[in-house]
């Protein structure tokens, strides 16, 4: 009974003690089987429907019509504590997305959950640790957010694109207490939150030269937030720009080739620390385009490199219509995981 009074005694000191700002958000790679198969380096490339998400200027060098069903998972599994008792972060990603573009316009719905687990380091976690390092305190949040969008694009001159995202993004979040030996992440992602609507914005601008392409986005031109208190999430705005090129198509084995690089210019705080990517990945056509490859890599900024790998691979069920598929792995755990798409062009 004394154990009990003494943890929840220290809960409340680490609450007084230290503000505990909840660090979710959603990294540029949550969105994208392509994408992801290629290290994370698209803003360049954006030529199919998920330019809405990517670089919404991409639209206009993509095909006529472009339809992509997509689901992708992240996760850090880790929980557990370190010698001193103090516990370490867990973090899981899931997302689901529907998008249709032409040249012109898209129409794209993004539902993307974060549910993590973060340490609270204070005065009363301190002493919580020494005594039973298994109960020291951490705080369990759940963000959920769904997002409608309208993406345009205007030609200025003959080499320039800008587009836009209108999007309404729909969500909530909660957070809750608890001690590090009983908390999971199926726990913070059952949380019950409460919704808001927000109305948001997503710039792009893409301009072609020959085989070379150079693209740049700001996703979150508003920087809504959702909740308040401890559970208030906050979309800050987020910069990228990168550089691709790609072979002219010609026949044989190999249909065409592109590579590409991109750079993060903002930072994104996650449970697992602050992240502000670079990368770089290729893309292969292969057999009149009935089988794609890809691959990439990239590393992080901000600390210690962190790097991370992706592959890909696309197969055509019939011309015009795909099975996409991606992994990414390494030490950087705000990438790990695995997704997959169906995608219809032509």
């Amino acid at each position: 009974m004394r154990n009990i009074v003494v943890v929840r005694a220290a809960l409340a000191v680490a609450f007084v003690v230290v503000s505990v700002e909840a660090a979710h958000a959603q990294i540029y790679e949550a969105i994208g089987i392509r994408a992801q198969g290629m290290g994370g380096a698209f803003v360049a490339v954006a030529d199919d429907a998920t330019a809405t998400w990517w670089n919404p200027a991409g639209l206009a060098g993509g095909a006529f019509v472009n339809t992509v069903i997509e689901y992708g998972t992240a996760q850090d599994p880790r929980l557990a504590t370190d010698p001193n008792g103090v516990a370490l972060p867990a973090w899981r990603s899931s997302t689901r997305g529907v998008s249709i573009a032409y040249p012109a316009l898209g129409l794209s719905y993004y539902r993307l959950q974060v549910s993590q687990i973060q340490p609270i380091a204070a005065i009363g976690g301190d002493l919580l640790s020494r005594q039973d390092p298994g109960r020291a305190p951490v705080l369990e949040t759940s963000l959920v957010l769904q997002q409608f969008g309208a993406t345009v694009g205007q030609s200025v001159g003959d080499h320039l694109v800008i587009g836009s995202t209108l999007k309404l993004v729909r969500g909530g979040s909660a957070s809750v207490s608890a001690v590090a030996s009983e908390a999971t992440l199926d726990q913070a992602a059952g949380l019950g939150t409460s919704t808001e609507t927000h109305a948001d914005l997503d710039l792009g601008a893409m301009a072609r030269f020959g085989v070379v392409s150079v693209g740049a986005a700001v996703k979150n031109v508003r920087e809504p937030s959702f909740g308040s208190g401890d559970a208030r999430i906050d979309l800050r705005r987020q910069a990228r720009v990168g550089v691709a090129a790609m072979s002219r198509k010609r026949r044989g084995t190999v249909s065409t080739i592109s590579v590409a690089a991109d750079a993060d210019l903002t930072r994104t705080a996650m449970a697992t620390g602050d992240v502000r990517h670079v990368a770089a990945g290729a893309e292969g056509w292969l057999f009149g385009r009935s089988l794609g490859l890809r691959g990439g890599v990239s590393a992080n900024t901000i600390g210690a490199a962190r790097p991370a790998a992706g592959a890909g691979v696309s197969l055509a069920l019939r011309p015009g219509t795909y099975v996409d598929g991606q992994a990414t792995f390494g030490s950087d755990q705000s990438r790990k995981g695995w997704g997959f798409d169906f995608r219809v062009t032509f």
